[in-house]
């Protein structure tokens, strides 16, 4: 009865033996680590992940190292490289380390939530990675801007910055449109030229920038402007808003619209001006100014007008003194009333003629001349 028990023992310590080396053997080896410190990354649909793996060999010996990713979602693509080159397998010499990166496009259909994937390094270590989706994706476009309105005057000209983002699968072509008030002239540039349209890539962004201009006479409030991005597939919209202040405009004239006089050479002529604020809003400290011949003044009276209301108009007499050497012909004054805002010029056209005396003197000269001819001929005709 004791041998039986004996070889029982022996029997059940060899096959506990076995188990245990078998056990031992299927252990993984445990002196190669995947390390990364970002294991859980949130990111919106349609963006890219970049992961940088280090694969450290803390044994003694040089190990050959598979590498492979299991359990990515459906959908998503991914590279897995080292230096230039996408990579299965690598040999890292003890207590050295590598580098891997591990690009993952996210798709733009997919849902919010967590999706779970890992990276193994075959029979040493497993990198579990979580990427939380923030939101639920969409197939569309965005069009967005910084800044959707602005304030200034009717012959300001308003420029918007916004951002036009292709959330689809595919290239597209955008027909860029504004529906703007009558008499508003709305343009749109990108990469620094004028256009009607632009091409978008997938899941790209296009900086477009637009400029608004308001009709010269246009009354002051609010005005909306709304611009659309559009395709066969997909679009978008963005409303701008201007507010208009008022407008600064002035007109410079006659009272009977005629500009032009005629001078004597070296005299002075005054001239009436009409200066009208035809804009929606007060004009203050209005100056004169004149671009004339050379050697000819021009003086304004009042230098200036402190203050015209809308609608409402100032006479001005200009006082222009011909150069006293200036021969007979049609001469150019330009003549400008300015603000900071605004500013409206008239062209004078002056007719320079010879003075009264000059004429009498050439009448008399004329008269000698032919008294003397008539007494010579007398005198000496009959010889």
């Amino acid at each position: 009865m004791s041998t039986q028990i004996k070889c029982f023992r022996l029997f059940l310590s060899l096959l506990l033996g076995i188990l245990w080396v078998n056990n031992y053997a299927n252990q993984p080896d445990d002196s190669v680590n995947l390390y990364t410190p970002y294991t859980k990354i949130s990111v919106p649909p349609g963006e890219s992940v970049d992961y940088n793996i280090d694969v450290i060999n803390k044994g003694k010996e040089l190990k050959n190292v598979d590498i492979s990713v299991a359990g990515m979602p459906g959908g998503w693509n991914y590279v897995l490289k080292s230096g230039e080159w996408t990579i299965r397998q690598l040999s890292i010499l003890p207590g050295e380390r590598k580098s891997l990166s591990l690009k993952v496009e996210i798709p733009l259909k997919v849902n919010k939530g967590n999706y779970q994937f890992k990276v193994i390094a075959g029979g040493f270590d497993t990198l579990p990675l979580v990427v939380n989706i923030s939101e639920q994706g969409t197939f569309k476009t965005e069009f967005t801007t910084g800044q959707s309105n602005m304030e200034g005057y009717s012959n300001s000209n308003f420029t918007f910055s916004a951002v036009l983002k292709n959330r689809t699968a595919d290239k597209q072509l955008y027909a860029l449109m504004a529906d703007a008030p009558r008499g508003w002239n709305v343009t749109f540039k990108a990469n620094n030229q004028q256009v009607t349209s632009v091409n978008s890539e997938a899941n790209s962004t296009t900086p477009v920038i637009i400029e608004v201009k308001p009709p010269e006479k246009v009354e002051a409030g609010k005005y909306k402007i709304p611009v659309n991005a559009t395709t066969n597939s997909s679009s978008a919209s963005l409303d701008f808003e201007v507010v208009i202040r008022g407008s600064y405009l002035m007109e410079l004239s006659t009272p009977t619209g005629l500009l032009s006089t005629a001078i004597t050479a070296g005299d002075v002529k005054k001239v009436e001006l009409i200066l009208k604020n035809t804009g929606s809003t007060e004009l203050k400290d209005v100056k004169f100014e004149a671009n004339a011949p050379a050697n000819w003044e021009v003086t304004f009276d009042p230098r200036k007008v402190d203050e015209l209301q809308s609608g409402k108009e100032a006479r001005v007499v200009t006082s222009i003194k011909a150069d006293k050497k200036a021969i007979p012909g049609d001469y150019a004054t330009n003549l400008e009333a300015r603000t900071p805002e605004t500013s409206s010029k008239i062209a004078f056209r002056i007719s320079v003629e010879t003075p009264m005396l000059w004429g009498w003197i050439g009448v008399i000269i004329i008269f000698i001349a032919l008294g003397s001819v008539y007494y010579l001929f007398r005198k000496y005709g009959r010889r």
